[in-house]
Protein backbone atom coordinates (compact mmCIF):
# COMPACT_ATOMS: atom_id res chain seq x y z
CA UNK A 1 0.00 0.00 0.00
CA UNK A 2 1.34 3.12 -1.51
CA UNK A 3 0.33 6.33 0.87
CA UNK A 4 0.95 10.28 0.49
CA UNK A 5 -1.67 11.86 -1.59
CA UNK A 6 -3.64 13.79 0.82
CA UNK A 7 -7.03 13.34 -1.25
CA UNK A 8 -8.95 10.69 -3.48
CA UNK A 9 -6.21 9.19 -5.92
CA UNK A 10 -7.91 8.98 -9.41
CA UNK A 11 -5.51 7.18 -11.95
CA UNK A 12 -2.60 4.58 -12.03
CA UNK A 13 -0.24 3.94 -15.08
CA UNK A 14 2.94 2.23 -15.86
CA UNK A 15 5.29 3.59 -17.72
CA UNK A 16 5.92 0.87 -20.99
CA UNK A 17 8.82 -0.77 -19.14
CA UNK A 18 7.50 -1.23 -15.78
CA UNK A 19 9.97 0.21 -13.78
CA UNK A 20 7.97 3.33 -12.79
CA UNK A 21 3.91 3.81 -11.33
CA UNK A 22 2.47 7.49 -11.98
CA UNK A 23 -0.32 7.99 -9.82
CA UNK A 24 -2.68 11.45 -10.04
CA UNK A 25 -5.08 13.12 -7.12
CA UNK A 26 -7.41 15.35 -6.46
CA UNK A 27 -4.50 16.87 -4.52
CA UNK A 28 -3.10 18.68 -7.64
CA UNK A 29 -0.26 16.02 -7.45
CA UNK A 30 1.52 13.67 -8.95
CA UNK A 31 3.65 10.76 -7.38
CA UNK A 32 5.98 8.38 -8.92
CA UNK A 33 6.98 5.22 -7.81
CA UNK A 34 9.92 3.01 -7.89
CA UNK A 35 11.21 0.02 -7.18
CA UNK A 36 13.91 0.09 -4.16
CA UNK A 37 15.21 -3.86 -3.34
CA UNK A 38 11.73 -5.55 -3.23
CA UNK A 39 10.01 -2.65 -1.98
CA UNK A 40 8.04 -0.16 -4.07
CA UNK A 41 8.30 3.09 -3.11
CA UNK A 42 7.64 7.28 -4.04
CA UNK A 43 10.76 8.78 -5.73
CA UNK A 44 8.94 11.86 -6.62
CA UNK A 45 6.47 14.21 -5.84
CA UNK A 46 5.20 16.83 -8.71
CA UNK A 47 3.28 18.43 -6.03
CA UNK A 48 1.48 21.47 -7.94
CA UNK A 49 1.22 19.47 -10.77
CA UNK A 50 -2.14 21.43 -12.17
CA UNK A 51 -4.07 24.25 -9.90
CA UNK A 52 -6.88 21.78 -9.51
CA UNK A 53 -7.37 17.83 -9.41
CA UNK A 54 -5.24 15.62 -11.38
CA UNK A 55 -7.46 13.06 -13.51
CA UNK A 56 -5.33 10.91 -15.71
CA UNK A 57 -1.75 10.41 -16.58
CA UNK A 58 -0.77 8.22 -19.70
CA UNK A 59 2.69 7.65 -20.37
CA UNK A 60 4.64 8.38 -24.08
CA UNK A 61 5.30 5.11 -25.93
CA UNK A 62 9.03 5.89 -25.44
CA UNK A 63 8.33 6.41 -21.16
CA UNK A 64 10.58 9.06 -21.35
CA UNK A 65 7.50 11.36 -21.13
CA UNK A 66 4.02 11.60 -19.81
CA UNK A 67 1.04 13.56 -20.33
CA UNK A 68 -1.54 14.75 -17.37
CA UNK A 69 -4.84 15.84 -17.77
CA UNK A 70 -6.73 18.25 -14.61
CA UNK A 71 -9.49 19.77 -13.96
CA UNK A 72 -7.93 22.91 -14.44
CA UNK A 73 -9.07 21.85 -18.32
CA UNK A 74 -5.35 21.83 -19.61
CA UNK A 75 -3.34 18.93 -19.94
CA UNK A 76 0.69 19.08 -19.23
CA UNK A 77 3.41 16.90 -20.88
CA UNK A 78 5.88 15.63 -18.92
CA UNK A 79 9.61 15.36 -20.18
CA UNK A 80 12.21 13.02 -17.92
CA UNK A 81 15.01 12.87 -20.10
CA UNK A 82 17.58 14.70 -17.56
CA UNK A 83 16.12 12.04 -14.50
CA UNK A 84 13.79 15.12 -13.13
CA UNK A 85 10.61 15.36 -14.48
CA UNK A 86 9.42 18.69 -15.89
CA UNK A 87 6.42 20.38 -17.99
CA UNK A 88 7.54 20.99 -21.41
CA UNK A 89 4.10 22.08 -23.25
CA UNK A 90 0.66 22.55 -22.13
CA UNK A 91 -2.09 21.95 -24.04
CA UNK A 92 -4.84 24.57 -23.65
CA UNK A 93 -8.48 24.40 -25.44
CA UNK A 94 -11.01 22.84 -23.49
CA UNK A 95 -13.59 24.50 -21.93
CA UNK A 96 -14.48 22.33 -19.14
CA UNK A 97 -12.41 19.49 -17.12
CA UNK A 98 -10.23 17.56 -19.19
CA UNK A 99 -11.17 13.63 -17.66
CA UNK A 100 -8.81 11.73 -20.01
CA UNK A 101 -5.78 11.78 -22.08
CA UNK A 102 -4.33 8.86 -24.05
CA UNK A 103 -0.99 8.74 -26.20
CA UNK A 104 -1.03 6.51 -29.18
CA UNK A 105 1.12 3.67 -29.75
CA UNK A 106 3.33 5.39 -32.24
CA UNK A 107 3.96 8.62 -30.36
CA UNK A 108 2.39 10.35 -32.81
CA UNK A 109 -0.70 11.41 -31.15
CA UNK A 110 -2.59 12.43 -28.27
CA UNK A 111 -5.98 12.15 -27.58
CA UNK A 112 -7.77 14.29 -24.92
CA UNK A 113 -11.77 14.41 -23.89
CA UNK A 114 -13.33 16.45 -21.78
CA UNK A 115 -16.54 17.30 -19.69
CA UNK A 116 -17.25 19.78 -22.36
CA UNK A 117 -18.41 17.00 -24.44
CA UNK A 118 -15.52 16.83 -27.12
CA UNK A 119 -12.37 15.16 -27.93
CA UNK A 120 -9.42 15.78 -29.43
CA UNK A 121 -6.42 15.01 -31.35
CA UNK A 122 -3.19 16.37 -31.25
CA UNK A 123 -0.15 15.89 -33.37
CA UNK A 124 2.92 15.15 -31.79
CA UNK A 125 5.66 17.14 -33.36
CA UNK A 126 9.69 17.57 -32.24
CA UNK A 127 10.81 19.85 -30.09
CA UNK A 128 7.50 19.42 -27.60
CA UNK A 129 5.16 20.70 -30.19
CA UNK A 130 1.93 19.86 -29.99
CA UNK A 131 -0.43 21.13 -32.32
CA UNK A 132 -4.65 20.65 -32.37
CA UNK A 133 -5.40 18.52 -35.30
CA UNK A 134 -8.83 17.04 -35.24
CA UNK A 135 -11.69 18.59 -32.30
CA UNK A 136 -15.00 16.07 -32.75
CA UNK A 137 -17.72 17.01 -30.98
CA UNK A 138 -18.81 13.11 -30.62
CA UNK A 139 -20.63 12.93 -27.48
CA UNK A 140 -23.92 14.58 -26.29
CA UNK A 141 -22.49 14.19 -23.03
CA UNK A 142 -18.98 14.84 -20.42
CA UNK A 143 -16.67 12.45 -22.50
CA UNK A 144 -14.92 10.12 -19.77
CA UNK A 145 -12.30 8.54 -21.24
CA UNK A 146 -10.52 8.05 -24.36
CA UNK A 147 -7.88 5.01 -25.35
CA UNK A 148 -5.87 4.33 -28.57
CA UNK A 149 -5.81 1.01 -29.88
CA UNK A 150 -2.75 -1.09 -29.70
CA UNK A 151 -1.67 -1.34 -33.71
CA UNK A 152 -3.92 0.51 -35.60
CA UNK A 153 -5.16 4.00 -36.57
CA UNK A 154 -7.89 4.16 -34.08
CA UNK A 155 -9.18 5.09 -30.53
CA UNK A 156 -12.01 5.08 -29.06
CA UNK A 157 -13.82 7.29 -26.46
CA UNK A 158 -17.20 6.74 -23.99
CA UNK A 159 -19.68 8.93 -22.23
CA UNK A 160 -22.04 9.88 -19.90
CA UNK A 161 -24.29 9.98 -22.71
CA UNK A 162 -24.51 5.82 -22.67
CA UNK A 163 -22.41 5.32 -25.91
CA UNK A 164 -18.98 4.44 -27.05
CA UNK A 165 -17.59 6.29 -30.19
CA UNK A 166 -14.42 5.09 -32.25
CA UNK A 167 -12.33 6.93 -34.68
CA UNK A 168 -10.26 6.65 -37.00
CA UNK A 169 -7.60 8.73 -39.20
CA UNK A 170 -9.43 10.17 -42.84
CA UNK A 171 -6.71 11.62 -44.52
CA UNK A 172 -5.44 14.88 -42.80
CA UNK A 173 -8.75 14.61 -40.20
CA UNK A 174 -10.17 11.85 -37.92
CA UNK A 175 -13.96 11.00 -38.16
CA UNK A 176 -16.19 8.70 -36.08
CA UNK A 177 -16.30 5.22 -37.59
CA UNK A 178 -19.20 3.80 -35.45
CA UNK A 179 -21.51 4.12 -32.60
CA UNK A 180 -21.55 1.63 -29.89
CA UNK A 181 -24.89 1.47 -28.34
CA UNK A 182 -25.98 -0.64 -25.63
CA UNK A 183 -25.29 -0.01 -22.29
CA UNK A 184 -28.15 1.78 -20.27
CA UNK A 185 -25.95 4.15 -17.97
CA UNK A 186 -22.95 6.01 -18.13
CA UNK A 187 -19.60 4.44 -20.02
CA UNK A 188 -16.94 4.85 -17.61
CA UNK A 189 -14.19 2.82 -19.18
CA UNK A 190 -13.14 1.12 -22.07
CA UNK A 191 -9.60 -1.13 -23.20
CA UNK A 192 -8.50 -3.11 -26.38
CA UNK A 193 -7.47 -6.16 -26.09
CA UNK A 194 -3.85 -6.48 -26.62
CA UNK A 195 -4.40 -7.82 -30.44
CA UNK A 196 -7.31 -4.98 -30.57
CA UNK A 197 -10.17 -7.44 -31.80
CA UNK A 198 -12.17 -6.61 -28.81
CA UNK A 199 -12.85 -3.65 -26.90
CA UNK A 200 -14.21 -3.80 -22.87
CA UNK A 201 -16.66 -1.84 -21.83
CA UNK A 202 -17.56 -0.85 -17.98
CA UNK A 203 -20.77 1.46 -17.04
CA UNK A 204 -22.91 2.72 -14.38
CA UNK A 205 -25.82 -0.07 -15.26
CA UNK A 206 -22.99 -2.55 -13.26
CA UNK A 207 -22.61 -4.43 -16.33
CA UNK A 208 -19.11 -5.16 -18.34
CA UNK A 209 -19.55 -5.81 -22.26
CA UNK A 210 -17.14 -7.45 -24.82
CA UNK A 211 -17.32 -5.58 -28.35
CA UNK A 212 -16.08 -7.63 -31.02
CA UNK A 213 -14.59 -6.23 -34.68
CA UNK A 214 -16.35 -7.27 -37.53
CA UNK A 215 -15.03 -6.05 -40.78
CA UNK A 216 -17.16 -5.61 -44.33
CA UNK A 217 -17.89 -8.57 -45.97
CA UNK A 218 -16.71 -10.66 -42.50
CA UNK A 219 -17.82 -14.57 -42.66
CA UNK A 220 -20.19 -14.54 -39.97
CA UNK A 221 -22.64 -12.02 -42.06
CA UNK A 222 -22.62 -9.19 -39.12
CA UNK A 223 -23.99 -6.47 -41.11
CA UNK A 224 -21.53 -3.15 -41.67
CA UNK A 225 -22.67 0.17 -42.73
CA UNK A 226 -20.85 2.57 -45.45
CA UNK A 227 -17.88 0.25 -45.55
CA UNK A 228 -16.47 0.92 -41.94
CA UNK A 229 -16.02 -1.92 -39.59
CA UNK A 230 -18.58 -2.64 -37.04
CA UNK A 231 -18.29 -3.60 -33.52
CA UNK A 232 -20.89 -5.92 -32.61
CA UNK A 233 -21.73 -6.89 -28.58
CA UNK A 234 -20.67 -10.45 -28.23
CA UNK A 235 -21.00 -10.64 -24.29
CA UNK A 236 -22.40 -8.75 -21.30
CA UNK A 237 -21.20 -10.02 -17.86
CA UNK A 238 -24.06 -8.74 -16.09
CA UNK A 239 -24.81 -9.75 -11.87
CA UNK A 240 -21.01 -9.55 -10.78
CA UNK A 241 -20.59 -6.00 -9.59
CA UNK A 242 -22.26 -4.31 -7.13
CA UNK A 243 -22.01 -0.39 -8.27
CA UNK A 244 -20.76 1.61 -11.61
CA UNK A 245 -17.57 0.26 -13.31
CA UNK A 246 -15.22 2.82 -12.76
CA UNK A 247 -12.11 1.58 -15.19
CA UNK A 248 -11.09 -1.62 -16.74
CA UNK A 249 -7.57 -3.21 -17.55
CA UNK A 250 -7.15 -5.85 -20.22
CA UNK A 251 -3.66 -7.52 -19.41
CA UNK A 252 -1.69 -7.67 -22.48
CA UNK A 253 0.11 -11.05 -21.48
CA UNK A 254 -2.55 -12.81 -20.33
CA UNK A 255 -5.75 -11.36 -21.36
CA UNK A 256 -7.46 -11.77 -18.49
CA UNK A 257 -9.28 -8.30 -17.36
CA UNK A 258 -9.71 -6.44 -14.11
CA UNK A 259 -12.10 -3.82 -12.93
CA UNK A 260 -12.65 -1.23 -10.51
CA UNK A 261 -15.72 -0.58 -9.02
CA UNK A 262 -17.98 1.77 -6.35
CA UNK A 263 -18.43 -1.47 -3.88
CA UNK A 264 -14.65 -1.16 -3.23
CA UNK A 265 -13.89 -4.48 -4.72
CA UNK A 266 -11.41 -5.56 -7.77
CA UNK A 267 -12.38 -8.46 -9.72
CA UNK A 268 -10.44 -10.75 -12.28
CA UNK A 269 -11.88 -12.14 -15.42
CA UNK A 270 -10.90 -14.13 -18.03
CA UNK A 271 -12.66 -15.19 -21.39
CA UNK A 272 -13.06 -19.09 -21.70
CA UNK A 273 -11.05 -20.36 -24.08
CA UNK A 274 -13.51 -23.20 -24.91
CA UNK A 275 -16.43 -20.61 -25.25
CA UNK A 276 -17.66 -19.72 -28.90
CA UNK A 277 -15.25 -17.26 -30.50
CA UNK A 278 -18.28 -15.05 -31.73
CA UNK A 279 -20.42 -15.01 -28.04
CA UNK A 280 -17.73 -15.68 -25.86
CA UNK A 281 -17.98 -16.29 -21.86
CA UNK A 282 -16.24 -14.47 -19.05
CA UNK A 283 -15.36 -16.44 -16.31
CA UNK A 284 -14.63 -14.61 -12.71
CA UNK A 285 -10.84 -15.70 -11.54
CA UNK A 286 -10.84 -13.38 -8.61
CA UNK A 287 -12.96 -11.36 -6.61
CA UNK A 288 -10.99 -8.75 -4.22
CA UNK A 289 -13.29 -7.85 -1.53
CA UNK A 290 -12.88 -4.40 0.54
CA UNK A 291 -9.64 -4.17 -2.02
CA UNK A 292 -9.77 -0.26 -0.83
CA UNK A 293 -12.08 1.17 1.91
CA UNK A 294 -14.09 3.18 -0.53
CA UNK A 295 -14.40 3.46 -4.34
CA UNK A 296 -12.06 2.17 -6.58
CA UNK A 297 -11.58 4.76 -9.43
CA UNK A 298 -8.17 2.81 -11.28
CA UNK A 299 -6.76 -0.21 -12.12
CA UNK A 300 -3.87 -0.92 -14.08
CA UNK A 301 -1.92 -4.44 -15.14
CA UNK A 302 2.08 -4.00 -15.45
CA UNK A 303 2.99 -4.17 -18.62
CA UNK A 304 6.05 -7.08 -18.33
CA UNK A 305 5.25 -8.59 -15.36
CA UNK A 306 2.50 -11.31 -15.57
CA UNK A 307 -0.21 -11.18 -12.47
CA UNK A 308 1.10 -7.64 -10.98
CA UNK A 309 -1.45 -5.27 -10.79
CA UNK A 310 -2.14 -1.33 -9.28
CA UNK A 311 -5.06 0.26 -8.62
CA UNK A 312 -6.11 3.58 -6.79
CA UNK A 313 -9.06 4.55 -4.57
CA UNK A 314 -11.00 7.14 -2.65
CA UNK A 315 -9.24 6.23 0.16
CA UNK A 316 -6.15 8.15 -1.06
CA UNK A 317 -4.05 5.33 -1.55
CA UNK A 318 -2.78 3.27 -4.22
CA UNK A 319 -1.70 -0.61 -4.13
CA UNK A 320 -0.21 -2.51 -5.95
CA UNK A 321 -0.93 -6.48 -5.42
CA UNK A 322 0.82 -10.16 -7.04
CA UNK A 323 -2.50 -11.98 -8.45
CA UNK A 324 0.05 -14.27 -10.76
Amino acid sequence: TLEGHKDRAWCVAWNPQGTILASCSSDRSIRLYAKEGDQWQCKTTLSEAHSRTVRCVSWSPSGKSFASSSFDTTVNIWDGQDGEFETVATLEGHENEVKCVSWSPSGSFLATCSRDKSVWVWEVGGDDEFECISVLPAHTQDVKKVVFHPVAHLFASCSYDNTIKVYREDTDDWIVSCTLSGHTSTVWCIAFSPCGDRLVSGSGDHTLRIWQRYDPGNAQGVVTEDGEPTWKCVCVVSGMHDGPVYDVSWCPMTAAIATACADDCIRVFSIDPSSDAHAPSLSLLTSIKAAHDEDVNSVSWHPVSAGILASASDDNTVKIWDLS
